[in-house]
């Protein structure tokens, strides 16, 4: 079926990202037209300029660190030398071939039911004077470099700050982290916080919070940053800056007023619970709504997106166990509430933080770098949030989205299954701290 006799199609899909694809794939399943238009490279962000391209360019460098650095007794291994221009050469070949096709409307003007904006989001640049004469790398832009930098400032310490920043300290850069907010990762636990910071500072990085960037000056070919810091005016010389302050909606140029469609203060295009725009004919999913930037989050609305408007289906969204990771070494995985969000939201909790140092696995690894929190409803024990600071961190958290999702209890936690000298016993061993005192066990007691 191809639409009907007043539409072209049955919907139209504006993007060709994670939620564009779900939202097509879904549609043309269950008998529906579709049309999908892009302006640009077909795939989105994750593809193109996101997930792929970035874990495909930290996953060597880590390898290269590892070859180097590691706490084992009785061997020796050396990191040689590394060729940045083939690890681009490499993460490019493989972004070409997750790419896939798409057609072009070639100005033709198309009618449907029912419409999808899932445009995405572009790197956000803050208003310094003197950047953008300057110049300055974005997450995109810094993953075609051939070279690594000598010196690199990274404007931003939360997820895309932090895994750029790292990857290029794994390649021998200098780098210095500036962050506006009082911690690294203001978004998450303070104990990620503390424990990322040491953990950089400890591998030769400079973490400045609380900092209030005045300009960004060319001089020669090199840059020069001045900023307030606690009070005092500082100056920094760099041979790059790197911009990692988030990324802004896809909205302008795109007429949306005129079809009625009403933006958030931040620019997002404001969607219901149901993803439905202020316009009744037009959904929106993804990044360009505002909601959380993860393109499992983008195909989840995809796909809801596309299942209220051509079903009927009338779904919600619904993120009370949504996981996020942050690809550092070690990793940052969370999921559900943070203690402070959960108090925000007027929930008695209780919360428990277990250190790596308590878990066999991370023992064994020499690596104790590290902890696992919980966030449990003090009267219930149901657990309504989890974070983990560890190797494997984001497979861990999987235990713990089900537990949220699911309603399961600490103790619950504590009578389940898990497998021994793994980092998800952490997770259990967590869930233990609220009734026992976890030091007196024995290294593999239940």
């Amino acid at each position: 079926m191809v639409g009907d006799k007043k539409h072209d199609y049955d919907l139209i899909v504006i993007g060709s990202g994670s939620a564009a694809f779900a939202a097509a794939i879904r549609a043309t399943e269950a008998g529906s037209s579709v049309a999908m238009m892009e302006a640009n490279v077909v795939g989105g962000t994750c593809v193109n300029v996101g997930c792929i391209p970035s874990k495909a360019m930290l996953a060597p460098a880590d390898a290269y660190f590892r070859a180097g650095h590691h706490p084992f007794m009785g061997i020796q291994t050396s990191a040689n030398s590394f060729d940045l221009g083939a690890m681009v050469d490499a993460k490019t070949e493989l972004v070409g071939q997750l790419r896939a096709e798409t057609i072009e409307c070639r100005g033709e003007r198309l009618r449907a039911r029912a419409y999808l904006i899932a445009t995405g989001a572009s790197p956000a640049v803050p208003p310094i004077e003197g950047l953008k004469q300057a110049g300055y790398l974005t997450s995109t832009t810094a993953l075609e470099l051939r070279e690594p930098p000598r010196e690199l400032a990274v404007i931003g310490a939360n997820a895309i700050g932090l895994e750029m920043g790292q990857l290029f300290m794994r390649l021998g850069s200098k780098v210095t982290f500036l962050e506006a907010m009082p911690r690294i990762t203001p978004l998450e636990e303070p104990e990620v916080s503390e424990t990322m910071q040491a953990i950089l500072q400890d591998e030769g990085a400079t973490v400045l919070t609380g900092v209030k960037i005045r300009s960004v000056q060319r001089d020669g070919e090199r840059r020069r940053l001045s900023f307030e810091h606690r009070g005092a005016r500082r100056e920094i010389s760099v041979d790059d800056v790197l911009v990692a302050t988030g990324r802004r909606p896809n909205s302008e140029a795109m007429g949306l007023d005129k079809a009625g469609i009403e933006l958030t203060e931040r620019g997002a295009i404001r969607v219901d619970e149901h993803l439905r725009t202020s316009n009744p004919r037009v959904w929106a999913a993804g990044d360009v709504t505002g909601h959380p930037q993860f393109v499992y989050v983008a195909a989840y609305e995809g796909n809801m997106a596309a299942r209220n408007a051509l079903e009927g289906a009338d779904l919600k969204v619904d993120f009370t166990s949504l996981p996020r990771v942050i690809f550092t070494v070690p990793t940052v995985a969370a999921a559900g509430l943070t203690d402070e969000q959960a108090n925000a939201q007027g929930i008695e909790c209780e919360c428990r933080v277990l250190p790596l140092s308590a878990a066999p696995r991370a023992l064994v690894n020499r690596d104790t770098r590290g902890f696992v929190k919980i966030v449990a409803e003090r009267t219930t024990g149901r657990i309504i949030g989890a974070t983990a600071v560890a190797d494997g961190a984001g497979d861990v958290i999987q235990a713990a989205v089900y537990a949220i999702q699911f309603g399961l209890t600490t103790d619950q936690v504590v009578s389940t299954w898990s497998p021994y000298l793994t980092f998800a016993e952490a997770f259990k061993l967590a869930a233990q701290t609220f009734t026992r005192d976890v030091s007196k066990l024995s290294c593999c007691a239940a």
